[in-house]
């Protein structure tokens, strides 16, 4: 049997292969931050593709704190019945779910420019919003939105949560030395740059059920001089692991602009030192397309999860093509099991 079809635990759950959908934004939800028609079929069809773990993509704990004001939103109890609807569906066709719990930080891209925050007052890049340097007053208000959208998630039945800390967002922006320049006890130094983090994920575990999965995405390299690169990544993780995070999701740059060399798994490297040297299960993502590929990965230990993003944008049923390439035996819908030869 491919181990990219062999069932994998993680805690309370049990996902029937290791293909996981990661977090990707679709910028289609309404103003309010509620889920459209265009979220139920997105990941309803990636369900009835066989995916095993769907991530919704970056949900807003706060409305300051959307990547653009078309993101989804957990920050009121009004949008949880909408996302319990998604996660029903996807229940329904045996596949397992998550929600990536996000701010923007510097990188909102919202009206009103004045609501704007990062831990040092430094644009992303020219021509972007100089945010307000945000005070440990509201550090404690980011951090309880982050705790009341975790117990919503589990109000609204999610099976993990993944706590967003890529890609140049709030997180990120307190982890690396680039965008965090305080002088306060939220930077300075490593311990200092991870207390935000620490503190979230503190907060988080008194309210998310012990036996669920708390996921972590973490950008592996900035890129750029000065900044984190993965050896400064593994040693933070290191630390993090002891605060009870479950799984690494391990991508990369994203918090100023820099020249990234693409290619085939270009990101894969990063899970696999990251899994070896911190001893944390990992989700390998990085244009990862073929299922050979996917289960090389797998096959030699490199990663535990493997996630494709733009291949199941283009094929939301690629996990049954997958299985037919690698000779794995699979449960088909019924309604499309005429299409399995």
């Amino acid at each position: 049997m491919a181990v990219l079809f062999t069932p994998i635990t993680i805690k309370n759950i049990t996902l029937k292969n290791r293909v996981m959908m990661p977090p990707m934004c679709q910028y289609m939800a309404e103003s309010d931050g509620k889920i459209t028609d265009w979220h139920r079929i997105h990941y309803g069809t990636r369900a009835i593709g066989q995916v095993g773990l769907i991530i919704v993509e970056a949900t807003a704990v706060e409305a300051r704190g959307r990547i653009t004001e078309k993101d989804l939103g957990i920050w009121n109890d009004d949008q949880i019945d909408g996302l319990k609807e998604i996660v029903d569906f996807v229940h329904q066709y045996g596949s397992r779910i998550g929600i990536q719990l996000a701010h923007a930080g510097r990188k909102a891209e919202i009206s009103d420019k004045s609501t704007v925050i990062a831990p040092s007052p430094i644009a992303f890049d020219e021509g972007w919003t100089v945010p307000n340097e945000i005070t440990e007053d509201t550090i404690k208000e980011v951090v309880d939105a982050f705790v009341k959208a975790a117990k919503r998630a589990h109000q609204a039945g999610f099976d993990l949560i993944e706590i967003h800390g890529a890609h140049g967002y709030l997180i990120h922006e307190f982890l690396s030395p680039l965008s965090n320049q305080r002088n306060d006890a939220y930077g300075i130094n490593r311990e200092g740059r991870l207390r935000f983090l620490k503190e979230m994920i503190s907060g988080i575990k008194r309210v998310w059920p012990s036996d669920k999965s708390i996921f972590l995405r973490v950008s592996a390299s900035d890129y750029k001089h000065d900044g984190i690169d993965i050896k400064e990544m593994i040693e933070m993780l290191k630390i993090v692991k002891s605060w009870g995070v479950d799984v690494i999701d391990v991508s990369s740059g994203g918090l100023v602009p820099a020249k990234i060399q693409l290619g085939p798994g270009y990101q894969v490297k990063f899970a696999e030192q990251i899994k070896k040297e911190v001893g944390i299960p990992t989700v390998a993502v990085g244009l990862i397309t073929e299922p050979e590929m996917a289960e090389e990965i797998l096959f030699n230990e490199r990663a535990d999860l493997v996630a494709l993003g733009r291949e199941l944008l283009r094929n939301p049923y690629w996990p049954l093509h997958a299985a037919s390439k690698l000779n794995a035996v699979v449960s088909w819908p019924v309604p499309y099991s005429r299409a399995k030869k």
